[in-house]
């Protein structure tokens, strides 16, 4: 998922960026591996805050 790119562009590790979202480590590997491809908005809000990105960024272009 996009996730992992812009985290991995930002070189933030999935613990990091758990801890500074407040989402677990494993929901976020979990997004990223597409295992949870519906996270809910509140979580995605999070972990957008903590990028310092909007919701926007995470579309991926088709």
């Amino acid at each position: 998922m996009i996730l992992k790119t812009i985290r991995e562009s930002k070189k933030m590790s999935r613990y990091h960026l758990a801890k500074l979202s407040g989402v677990k480590e494993s929901t976020l590997q979990n997004i990223e591996n597409s295992t949870n491809p519906n996270p809910t908005f509140k979580t995605m809000c999070k972990i957008a805050d903590a990028l310092k990105i909007s919701l926007d960024d995470f579309k991926e272009e088709k």
